[in-house]
C-alpha cells in the first residue's frame, strides 16, 4: 500500500538484464499515466508470446522507451480511467488489445482507438487469447497477403497462437489451409479443420505439399525463416505471396533466388509492433470491422494451451521454450 505522498505502483514483470526464465522479475513500478486521447485498463489477463522471449534474450527490444524494461504484446480487462479528449469508452468497459510492450502488468495505457470492445460471449481469459495472434493471422494473411475465398495458404506453426488463428480465419473465409507442425500437434490442428497437416521439418514437407497442391499456395505465413525459407519459395504459386512475420528458425538462410524471379513471387516481412500509431490503429479498426463479428457470434474462438499466475511468469516460459503448448498461454493478474 502507499502512503498519501507516495507514488501509486502496480506490479509487472521486468526484466532488468539479458537471460533465461530467471531473470524475470515481478516488482512494483509506478503505475502509468494515461493522456488526452488514452485509457487506462485495469488488466485481468495478458499472455505470452514468442517475442517476449526474444525481448527477454535482449534481442527484440520494445520500441517504445519505457521507464523499466516490462514484457507483453497484449492485454484484457476493463477500464479504470480516461483521458480528458476520450469519447469511445467509459469507466468499467471491457477492453482488449495489442501494444508494443507494457501488457504483463496490472495496468496498461493505450490510445482509445487501438482498445477493442469485449462480446459478452467472451470470458475474461478468453479475450485475452485474441489480440496479439488473431490480428497477427488476419493482417498477414487477409489484409496484406490477400488471402480469399478458393485461395490456398500455407502456415507454418500450425499449433501456435498465430497458427490456430490462422487456421481458423482460413475457415470462416472460404480459404484453404495447410500448416506444418509437430507431430504431436497434428491431431489438434485437424480438429481446428486444416485442411492439410504436415510434419515439420526434417521431414519432407515441402515435395507433400507439392503433391497436394500442384500449382502451388497463393499465400505463406512463415514466423519461422531459416531452412523453411528456401521451401517457401518452391510451394508457392507464380506471383504469390511470401508473408515473413518471424524467424524464430534463424535469421539467415540460403535461397533460390532465381525462383523469386522467374516467379515473380511478393517477399514481404511485417511486423505490427514497429508500426507508426497511425497504421497500428487503421489495422485494428479494420480487423474490429471484419473480423470481430465472427469472434462475437463464435465462429472464431481462442484457444487457451495453459493460464499461468503472473508470479509464475518464468514457468510460463519455459513452458513456451519447450514447445509444450497448442494455442495461446495467459497470464492471470
Amino acid at each position: 500500500m502507499c502512503s498519501s505522498g507516495d507514488t501509486a505502483r502496480m506490479r509487472a514483470a521486468v526484466v532488468t538484464t539479458p537471460g533465461g526464465p530467471e531473470v524475470l522479475e515481478i516488482m512494483e513500478v509506478p503505475d502509468p499515466v494515461p493522456g488526452p486521447d488514452e485509457i487506462r485498463v485495469r488488466v485481468t489477463h495478458s499472455a505470452c508470446n514468442r517475442a517476449d522471449i526474444m525481448q527477454r534474450l535482449g534481442g527484440y527490444p520494445d520500441p517504445v522507451q519505457r521507464s523499466h524494461n516490462i514484457l507483453g504484446l497484449e492485454y484484457a480487462g476493463f477500464v479504470e480511467s480516461v483521458g480528458e479528449r476520450v469519447t469511445r469508452w467509459s469507466v468499467g468497459d471491457r477492453v482488449m488489445g495489442i501494444e508494443a510492450g507494457g501488457c504483463n502488468a496490472e495496468l496498461v495505457v493505450t490510445h482509445e482507438r487501438m482498445a477493442l470492445a469485449v462480446p459478452d460471449s467472451l470470458a475474461d481469459d478468453e479475450m485475452a487469447a485474441i489480440p496479439e495472434v488473431f490480428i497477427t493471422a488476419w493482417d498477414a494473411l487477409v489484409a496484406q497477403g490477400s488471402l480469399s475465398a478458393g485461395r490456398w495458404a500455407l502456415v507454418h506453426a500450425g499449433g501456435s497462437g498465430v497458427g490456430t488463428a490462422s487456421i481458423q480465419i482460413a475457415r470462416a473465409i472460404g480459404a484453404r489451409i495447410a500448416v506444418t507442425c509437430s507431430a504431436r500437434k497434428a491431431d489438434a490442428c485437424r480438429d481446428l479443420g486444416a485442411d492439410l497437416v504436415l510434419e515439420r521439418s526434417p521431414a519432407d514437407w515441402a515435395s507433400q505439399l507439392r503433391d497436394a497442391v500442384p500449382d502451388g499456395v497463393d499465400v505463406v505465413l512463415d514466423v519461422v525463416g531459416g531452412d523453411e525459407v528456401d521451401r517457401n519459395l518452391k510451394v508457392v504459386r507464380t506471383q504469390g505471396t511470401i508473408m515473413q512475420v518471424g524467424l524464430l528458425g534463424g535469421a539467415t538462410a540460403s535461397v533460390s533466388t532465381g525462383l523469386l524471379l522467374t516467379k515473380r513471387i511478393h517477399w514481404i516481412g511485417t511486423t505490427l509492433r514497429n508500426r507508426p500509431l497511425e497504421q497500428k490503429i487503421a489495422a485494428v479498426q479494420r480487423f474490429a470491422a471484419e473480423m470481430m463479428p465472427l469472434i462475437a457470434n463464435g465462429t472464431l474462438r481462442p484457444v487457451v494451451d495453459t493460464t499461468f499466475a503472473l508470479d509464475d511468469i518464468a514457468d510460463a516460459h519455459r513452458h513456451m521454450e519447450a514447445d509444450a503448448n497448442v494455442g495461446k498461454i495467459l497470464l492471470r493478474m
